[in-house]
């Protein structure tokens, strides 16, 4: 039976983006930008929907969820990454990294239970726009987002608890600019074999059912455009939806990319590429697809404005 607290490392050195000081700085300045602008469309969206009486409703209710969840995402790892790009402080705590893990893990399993919520959502808007008010209530929208943030918590604490009661009494080098499940189980000194087949397992089949139940929902949305007798109807709706879907694709694919593997195919150098799509260029774009664009959301970040305005 194995040990469990038998770890001697009582911190992690971090893998940094690049040890040359000029692109250190350039490297700092571009993602300072993107994490601040990630920040900015993500919280003028919760202002929009907080204060407009006219997004109260179960579309705009998760589309607030997500926004919230593309804040948590890149402030659980950017702020340390632009720390060591320009500080070089690399060094992160045992406990520091395993909470940096534990809250990744819950906001990414969220955001994909989330997603799947949202495209059935929009299915039963599209598909079935008569009974969608009888369907989706306020109280069904909010047992449905507390399931999905719950099942997140659980999912990301079973996979943390997996990994940190491990032995840790080698190498404290995290092969990543974070610490992420496939980098910290190789410095296990312990065999990970069972726990990575419960690792797999888990995110398999809770990822895989998110990611069938948003594809079903999207196919669907797809055969009713393509029935719609206005060809600028069906040709608006396929811009809209055809945006959505990419977003979606994209996030669901480098997640599974990364998770829904053996540890033994971890490569370093791609997995640091692809973990920025998901953690911080989808946070940057989900604002723009989903919420920015649409012309509600304007007028009410207008009204935002003028009343500041007047205030001021």
């Amino acid at each position: 039976m194995q040990k469990v607290n038998l770890s001697t490392v009582s911190e992690f050195v971090l893998v940094g983006l690049s040890d040359a000081p000029q692109v250190r700085f350039l490297l700092f300045v571009l993602f300072l930008i993107v994490y601040l602008a990630t920040m900015a469309g993500n919280i003028l969206i919760l202002v929009a929907i907080g204060t407009d009486a006219r997004l109260h409703n179960p579309m705009y209710f998760f589309l607030g969820n997500l926004a919230l969840l593309d804040i948590l995402c890149p402030t659980v790892t950017v702020p340390k990454m632009l720390g060591a790009l320009v500080l070089e402080k690399k060094v992160i705590s045992f406990p520091g990294c395993l909470l940096q893990l534990f809250f990744l893990i819950d906001a990414v399993g969220t955001e994909i239970f989330l997603l799947a919520v949202m495209a059935y959502d929009r299915y039963i808007a599209i598909c079935h726009p008569l009974q969608y008010m009888n369907i989706v209530s306020m109280k069904l929208c909010a047992h449905l987002a507390i399931g999905t943030w719950l099942v997140g918590f659980v999912n990301s604490l079973l996979h943390t608890s997996l990994i940190f009661t491990l032995s840790f009494c080698g190498s404290n080098k995290v092969d990543q600019y974070y610490c992420d499940i496939p980098p910290v189980l190789a410095l296990s000194c312990l065999p990970t074999y069972s726990r990575e087949l419960v690792i797999l397992l888990v995110a398999g089949v809770l990822g895989g059912s998110a990611f069938v139940i948003t594809l079903i929902s999207y196919t669907y949305i797809l055969l009713a455009i393509l029935s719609m007798k206005s060809s600028e109807s069906r040709h608006k709706a396929f811009s809209t939806c055809g945006s959505h879907l990419t977003v979606v694709c994209l996030f669901y694919g480098t997640t599974i990319c990364t998770y829904v593997r053996p540890s033994s195919t971890y490569s370093p150098r791609q997995d640091r590429i692809v973990s920025m799509l998901y953690e911080i260029l989808t946070p940057l774009i989900n604002p723009i697809i989903y919420s920015l664009r649409n012309k509600e959301v304007q007028c009410a970040l207008r009204r935002v404005v003028s009343q500041l305005r007047t205030a001021l």
